[in-house]
């Protein structure tokens, strides 16, 4: 992913001190990650040694998580929720009616980081329903694409900063 593909995210305080308290973790976990490793390889014969196996996936894992959180607190906002406008944005809870059903949803609109502990659904403004309703003010209708190829109408019917 290139510099100017990287999306900002718009993050709360606590949410951010939170994913950096998981970083920071999870940084000082190497050197454990590290000796387990180095422990299981001294067993012997490593194609047959399922706990190194374990312990270098348990590492890459790791690495991946951390890489996603440096990137993710590079590129994050931090800030109040955004104003109560109506329109549809990150930081939102949006609820919406999909055409044809008498129902609504609600869900949050940020990234997967940001609602993980609230009780919320989250969909990230980068899915097709979260570009389709970006910017879309209360009462209005948007099309979006669904996997199968067709597509799909949806009303915002709320849109409320979240107060996760």
């Amino acid at each position: 992913m290139t510099v100017s593909e990287t999306q900002v995210t718009w993050l709360t305080q606590e949410a951010h001190d939170r994913l950096k308290h998981e970083l920071d973790e999870l940084i000082a976990n190497r050197p454990v990650i590290a000796a387990e490793i180095n422990a299981r390889r001294e067993e012997g014969d490593l194609r047959e040694n399922g706990g190194y196996h374990a312990a270098r996936e348990e590492q890459g894992k790791q690495e991946a998580r951390i890489r996603q959180l440096q990137e993710l607190l590079r590129n994050a906002k931090v800030g109040e929720a955004p104003e109560n406008s109506g329109v549809a944005e990150p930081g939102m809870v949006l609820t919406v009616r999909y055409e044809d059903d008498e129902e609504t949803e609600t869900f949050l609109l940020a990234t997967r980081e940001e609602g993980a502990h609230g009780g919320i659904e989250v969909y990230s403004p980068n899915s097709p329903l979260g570009k389709a309703l970006l910017g879309a003010k209360e009462g209005e209708s948007r099309e979006y694409e669904l996997p199968n190829g067709a597509s799909m109408k949806v009303t915002l019917i709320k849109a409320e900063p979240y107060r996760g």
